[in-house]
């Protein structure tokens, strides 16, 4: 069985950012029309008034101060509030291929070898624009590499799947190079008009290359210690959209054909799971997990975070091993932990440990522990 290290990543962030003051202030003014508009009804209790949001709100609930979108003007219109996102024609890339293309394109400069090198691409993100051609096809065709692609979903939990899924190609020889992408436009399924819910997400790409270590460049990269993944049937996160909308037109336009979540609930339930899922892991690898150098988990909310850093530490983290990027990333999904990855490794020296970790609908989780080579 062959072993596996992580060569490289990418990272494609979109130039537009919105501010909380400026999401706010957009869904604030939404609100004021709304309950002018149904006054009446709202008097006669018929219709319950829309509740303001506020910037100190989000920060406290959330930890998110930005976030990057692949079209700000259609988010902050508060007679649109969603990404406005054009058509292409079929013979143009995918808009989803495009920032997942640029995403690989940077890892693959930083890995330093001709794409030709990889034997498979696979698209793992939350949402696809598309049922099929898959993404990782029109990437891979992109790119120039040959072999096969695919796309996959699992929600927040894609990347750290498709790490493993990589990995598990490399040990049984069935390919010398991986390419995981995760491009994630999630403004595109945020209901904006929700205040629980309409300032938690950002679009970003990702891109990771996983290779066969002999093949690797000596000291290159992470040695993959372990992979773990975990599921658990939950209604907690749903998102209701699909194909087979059409057959239910009374169901069109619906909240639940957006994401939806019930956040208290998110909470009390994958906090634990998730500490338990990395202690165990780290138990069974003998890695002792108060001694790992650095988190990189999923980026959904900093309190969220800020438990699990602290029930796998075994005490507060210090600055810089817990790592956040909610601040000016939001939640985008698949991409998060791989961000913080991204952004957040270059002091590490031969032999440090540290844990890629996602979690979210499904409910799903991923663990990859790295050794830095």
């Amino acid at each position: 069985m062959e072993s596996a290290v992580i060569a490289a990543t990418g990272l494609y962030t979109p130039p537009q950012s919105v501010s909380n003051a400026e999401l706010v202030e957009a869904f604030n003014t939404y609100v004021a029309n709304f309950n002018t508009e149904h006054a009446q009804a709202i008097a006669d209790g018929q219709v319950e008034a829309l509740t303001p949001s506020s910037v100190e709100f989000i920060e406290k609930a959330s930890g998110i101060k930005s976030r990057h979108v692949v079209d700000k003007a259609g988010v902050i219109d508060p007679a649109v509030m969603t990404p406005r996102i054009p058509e292409r024609p079929n013979d143009e890339l995918s808009i989803m291929a495009e920032i997942g293309v640029a995403a690989a394109r940077d890892a693959i400069a930083r890995w330093g070898k001709d794409a030709s090198q990889i034997d498979a691409v696979i698209c793992a993100a939350s949402n696809m624009q598309r049922a099929y051609p898959a993404m990782a096809i029109e990437i891979q065709q992109a790119l120039g590499i040959e072999g096969f692609g695919f796309d996959m979903n699992v929600a927040c939990s894609s990347a750290t799947f498709g790490i493993k899924t990589a990995a598990d190609y490399i040990a049984t020889g069935s390919a010398r190079a991986v390419l995981v992408v995760n491009p994630e436009i999630t403004s595109g399924h945020l209901n904006f008009r929700d205040r629980d819910s309409h300032f938690i997400f950002g679009d970003v790409a990702t891109a990771v290359i996983v290779e066969r270590a002999d093949l690797a460049e000596p000291g290159q990269g992470w040695e993959i210690l372990g992979t773990r993944l975990k599921t658990q049937f939950s209604n907690n996160i749903r998102n209701n959209f699909g194909f087979l909308n059409r057959a239910a037109p009374e169901g069109i336009g619906a909240p639940d054909k957006l994401f939806v979540q019930e956040g208290r609930k998110v909470f009390r339930e994958v906090v634990p799971m998730v500490s338990e899922m990395i202690v165990d892991h780290a138990g069974d690898l003998g890695l002792d997990p108060t001694g790992l150098k650095r988190l990189w988990l999923h980026q959904a909310n900093i309190n969220m975070n800020l438990m699990i850093g602290k029930k796998v530490l075994g005490r507060e983290p210090l600055e810089g091993e817990n790592v956040i990027i909610l601040d000016t990333y939001a939640n985008t999904s698949s991409a998060g932990s791989i961000i913080a990855f991204h952004s957040a490794n270059e002091d590490f020296a031969s032999g440090d440990t540290g844990l890629i970790c996602s979690f979210g609908a499904g409910y799903s989780a991923g663990t990859v522990f790295v050794r830095k080579r």
